[in-house]
């Protein structure tokens, strides 16, 4: 079967039925205790992905185990495949022929065991690299991107069937990725599709602040395979998030949680029968696509899902009838909570004082006055720097990576320059 069919399949399965994806790859390589040798030597212990290489029985063996499990989809082990996070264990000159195998090992293992009642479908998973755009900083949005195309690449020629950005902690990231991937899709004959997987911490958002319903906001304009959530939390505090986006996403949804929130010792303690219980509840409801397990779950817990798919039914797609706005927060731009009030002194040609603190590069300063006009009623934050005498496009990026800390109504960007808006918009 070529990858073109097996994208159309997939497609078709999930209009059909919900979808098992695997359990955590990183809990099954605990599970074995593996040595430093194991590795490939001290330097490279605990780097999972270098298992692609080294050690690829090891590899093929838990995704078998998943196979067996019922698992539909297994998930390449490349969560920490870019170069820039295999650069700390001194392996980015290796990152193709990691992401390379990583896929090889899956495609062969899914293909070997796929038959026409139970097609097996290989995700290409792309972790959110070491660094948060929004929060950690320590990267450019610019090597991101190229990071992630790089991944995507190896991926792709790998033989996997569609990308996975998961664990998403901060969408500036999951922009880039994004980016990456499109920018690899646009060279080959045969484009696959994306997924995306948030992460929402057990405060209620994403790491870098950003709520669920935001974050689905922030993607309505994408054709995503699926959009969900994993990690994080137990399937029961997902209730909320995973109800908002098969409500307002527009979006097939999947919902991939750990075996509950860790104990004192680190221990997942939820059982296979009320992981599955909890999920099977929300499949009742009509929420989801695709269901699976992250950190904690084993081939038990993807074997009782399996069991309790066939009770439920796939959500169907609603596109959202209302616009919706994203910052840090969602903006709904309805009748009834008119008028939307547009902040308009973070603008260079309108106001002085603001025009005065970009000038003297007080990028602090100057966001503050985007922060007292949102405490003061404004929904949105219109953003202009078009002052002749300086550089927009540079002005521009400096403050938007300010006022991003400052602010969590969307922003407005105010320009002429082509340039410019699309810089502020990726």
């Amino acid at each position: 079967m070529t990858r073109k069919e097996r994208v159309a399949l997939l497609k078709k399965c999930l209009e059909e039925r919900v979808l098992v994806l695997d359990g955590a790859m990183g809990t099954a390589i605990q599970l074995r205790s593996l040595s430093a040798n194991d590795f490939g030597g001290h330097q490279y212990e605990g780097c999972n992905e270098h298992l692609n290489l080294v050690n690829p029985r090891v590899i093929s063996d838990i995704g078998w185990e998943y196979l067996d499990a019922g698992a539909d989809i297994l998930e390449t082990n490349t969560f920490g495949g870019t170069p820039l996070v295999l650069a700390e264990y001194d392996l980015s000159h290796k990152a193709h022929d990691i992401n390379f195998q990583g896929a090889r090992i899956l495609r062969e293992l899914a293909d070997k065991h796929a038959s026409p009642n139970k097609p097996r479908f290989v995700a290409g998973s792309m972790g959110p690299t070491t660094k948060a755009l929004s929060v950690t900083g320590g990267t450019t949005f610019e090597e991101l991107i190229e990071n992630f195309y790089a991944q995507a690449k190896s991926l792709y020629e790998g033989g996997v069937d569609y990308f996975l950005l998961e664990t998403c902690q901060d969408t500036r990231n999951v922009k880039a990725g994004l980016i990456g991937i499109d920018k690899l899709l646009s060279e080959v004959s045969d484009p696959i599709p994306v997924a995306v997987s948030g992460t929402i911490e057990p405060m209620g958002t994403m790491l870098a602040g950003q709520t669920a319903d935001a974050l689905a906001a922030s993607l309505q304009h994408r054709d995503l395979l699926y959009l969900g959530l994993n990690c994080a939390t137990g399937a029961q505090f997902m209730t909320d998030h995973i109800r908002t986006l098969a409500l307002e996403s527009g979006q097939r949804v999947a919902c991939v949680p750990n075996a509950g929130l860790p104990d004192e010792y680190g221990r997942y303690l939820e059982t296979p029968e009320s992981m599955a219980a909890t999920i099977g509840n929300f499949g009742k409801e009509g929420w989801l696509n695709l269901i699976g397990g992250c950190c904690g779950t084993t081939p038990p817990h993807i074997r009782a899902l399996a069991r309790m798919v066939n009770m439920i039914k796939p959500h169907r797609i609603e596109k959202p009838s209302i616009s919706i706005l994203s910052g840090i927060e969602k903006l709904e731009v309805t009748d009834d909570k008119r008028p939307l009030l547009v902040g308009e002194r973070t603008n260079v040609i309108g106001s002085k004082k603001f025009k005065e603190l970009v000038v003297k590069g007080d990028w602090g300063a100057a966001s503050e006055v985007a922060r007292a006009q949102v405490k003061n009623g404004a929904h949105i934050v219109d953003v202009c720097l078009a002052n002749p005498d300086r550089d927009e496009l540079d002005d521009m990026k400096r403050f938007l990576e300010a006022v991003i800390r400052q602010v969590k109504v969307p922003l407005m960007i105010d320009s002429t320059d082509s340039k410019v808006i699309e810089m502020a918009l990726a």
